[in-house]
């Protein structure tokens, strides 16, 4: 069932994060710093797959990727509190996934700053709604996911990057904010795909298996089924 003004908030989302998406995904490519990288490893640079131009394959991808996730979030939120904090994500993840896909890196660059955004945002949709409760929530929600993947990281870190960990954190925020259904399905929906389309992708030869696997775009994808579907699951689960 949509949420209220949905229509209106999904042709938002769509606008709003497409051409967000669109006009600063290359742009922030370009000029975020390249990380450390250990003896022996090597990647894309960041400038490389940004591309040159307007018009460029990373701008394309990004904006019809946030363009997509705005419109289903628009549609799913109506104008709710949590909108706002939800588009920036969409807008962010749609370029983290694009690098991550790319380069097998999640910078920090542009995930740290995020946290800022959508916490100011969820700050502000509280005080507009009072809903405290869920501010407290998405706060102790944050602090959970980003202990479960940094204890992953250290229990199997050939499978969990350290970006994944900070993206962890970043995403159980929103999630939380929704609600704990919407966090248990978003957070073991990104890990659940990412595991298995991992496994396959190992056994066809795609990867190796000691090779990087860019496990971001998956948590971006679970982390919207989460926000989709996480409370009508929820209340599946509990009858």
């Amino acid at each position: 069932m949509p949420a209220d003004n949905a229509l209106l908030a999904a042709g938002a989302g769509v606008v709003l994060c497409g051409t967000a998406a669109f006009t600063l995904g290359p742009l922030v490519m370009r000029r975020i710093p390249e990380p450390v990288l250990e003896e022996g490893d090597s990647k894309i640079r960041y400038a490389e797959i940004a591309g040159q131009g307007v018009g460029t394959r990373a701008a394309y991808w990004c904006g019809a990727t946030g363009a997509v996730a705005g419109g289903l979030l628009g549609w799913a939120l109506g104008t709710s509190a949590g909108l706002a904090a939800w588009l920036i994500l969409a807008v962010v993840g749609s370029v983290l996934g694009y690098i991550d896909a790319r380069t097998k890196y999640l910078p920090s660059a542009i995930i740290w700053p995020s946290y800022l955004l959508v916490g100011l945002a969820l700050v502000a949709g509280a005080l507009q709604t009072a809903e405290w409760g869920s501010l407290l929530r998405a706060a102790i929600a944050g602090v959970v996911g980003f202990g479960v993947f940094d204890l992953l990281y250290r229990v199997f870190p050939r499978g969990v990057g350290y970006g994944d960990v900070r993206l962890s954190g970043l995403l159980s925020i929103a999630l939380g904010w929704l609600g704990w259904g919407e966090l248990v399905v978003g957070l073991y929906g990104g890990f659940f795909l990412g595991a298995v389309i991992g496994i396959v992708l190992t056994a066809v030869k795609v990867f190796k298996r000691k090779q990087l696997f860019p496990f971001g775009p998956f948590m971006l994808v679970g982390a919207l089924i989460g926000a989709l579907a996480g409370q009508p699951l929820e209340r599946l689960y509990l009858g």
